[in-house]
């Protein structure tokens, strides 16, 4: 059984967990806002540099992508989700490799960039132990080798990864191998840099900081990390910033490398408006815990961005409203985020480009003004999705002084693009 199905014990568990995180989008009844808060876009204070907006495909549990759904994931034209990032497992077998493939090439082709994480070392290199299973220390030398030989065998069959995890969750190990804390330091410290694209870890399942915060600490396992990688199930708001990583991660990249939000309830996908929980969390994960990647788990699921039927969901609808059009380079730059109750505000900029996503989980439209600062742009182009309406356009804004009214409709999320 695939641990992250829906009626999996382990995805029950990750559900309750997530749902603690979520905010009943039911429950908002707001009036209408008669004067919100202007929203202030600050080009010139840049926060981070975005890699990319993703998810997983892991053909080894389910069957793998169509060649059509492959477009519809990675390209970018109507219709289509323009991810950026696509993660694949390391499988502990090889003779599973190869189905990694065709999606990782064609992924690559479409200009995605795709990294890989492992679940489980050979069965060779492990032991038991009470807590479950463990990667002998004997063996940390040959698993190091075993990454480097599946980053060769990817590189020969068309795809050159960008990273390689150490380990997928080793803080939720029920079904995987466990790796202690310290485990990974010593790991990351010893044998890491033998390894041959850039490594991340630790890949804790809530971002808990017990996992991250002793790589931070030790300087010799640091030089050998350069994505610190993190999941976000149940992870709380007040638990996304991250000062030690501010303090000690220079020159290192911040990624969120996997969740489902709210939950993973079978054909939840297209519910409305709790799809607009998804924008709500890209916003926050973004702002609040300042990471440069949102990385879905399965992209074709009921409950994910692609539905089984090879459409893009009403989640995948939010998540498309910053991939299409926040493309891998664009830099989040400071707005106001929470100009009002419940409606949300990231920014970015790319150039002279602005691209701002405005999420209302108001069931009342929201008449909000704008100010870009220090632009020269005249117009700007919009989409939207409500109940009845997916990533559609809507009429081209004017800017008067980089300033601009507009009105966000009930339960909607909405992308502009001014320049």
């Amino acid at each position: 059984m695939d641990p992250k199905d829906s009626n999996s014990p382990l995805v029950r568990r990750r559900s309750l967990l997530a749902a603690g995180a979520a905010v009943p989008v039911l429950a908002v009844t707001a009036p209408p806002a008669a004067a919100a808060t202007r929203v202030v876009v600050e080009p010139a204070i840049v926060q981070q540099k975005i890699q990319g907006f993703g998810g997983m495909n892991h053909p080894t549990w389910i069957p793998d992508l169509t060649a059509e759904q492959r477009e519809t994931a990675f390209g970018n034209g109507a219709g289509q989700l323009g991810f950026s990032l696509l993660r694949i497992p390391v499988p502990e077998n090889r003779d599973d490799w190869s189905r990694q493939v065709a999606t990782a090439r064609r992924a690559t082709e479409l200009g995605a960039k795709v990294f890989a994480s492992p679940w489980n070392p050979p069965a060779s290199m492990t032991e038991t132990f009470s807590g479950g299973k463990r990667l002998r220390y004997s063996s940390y030398g040959a698993y190091a080798q075993h990454l480097n030989d599946f980053a060769t065998f990817m590189r020969e069959n068309g795809t050159t990864l960008y990273g390689i995890s150490v380990q997928n969750e080793p803080d939720y190990a029920h079904d995987w191998t466990a790796w202690t804390p310290a485990e990974m330091v010593r790991f990351l410290r010893e044998n890491a840099g033998a390894i041959n694209t850039r490594v991340i870890a630790p890949e804790s399942f809530q971002y808990r900081k017990t996992a991250s915060d002793p790589i931070l600490q030790d300087s010799a396992a640091l030089a050998n990390v350069d994505i610190l990688g993190a999941h976000l199930y149940g992870t709380q708001p007040a638990d996304l910033p991250y000062p030690l990583f501010r303090e000690k991660g220079a020159g290192k990249e911040l990624w969120m490398t996997e969740v489902y939000h709210p939950n993973s309830n079978a054909d939840s996908g297209d519910l409305w408006p709790q799809a607009l929980d998804v924008g709500e969390h890209m916003h926050r994960a973004l702002v609040d815990g300042r990471f440069q990647t949102y990385v879905w788990w399965y992209i074709r699921r009921s409950y994910g961005p692609m539905r089984e039927d090879g459409r893009i969901s009403k989640r995948g609808a939010n998540m498309a409203h910053f991939s299409k059009w926040v493309r891998p380079g664009y830099l989040r730059i400071t707005a106001t985020a929470k100009p009002e109750t419940n409606v949300f505000i990231t920014a970015f900029k790319n150039g002279s480009r602005i691209v701002i996503v405005a999420v209302n989980k108001n069931s009342s439209a929201v008449t909000q003004p704008f100010t870009i600062r220090d632009t020269t742009a005249s117009t700007a182009s919009t989409w939207v999705t409500t109940a009845s309406r997916t990533l559609a356009a809507d009429p081209t804004i004017t800017l008067a002084n980089g300033s601009f009214d507009t009105q966000l409709p009930p339960y909607s999320i909405k992308t502009f693009v001014a320049g």
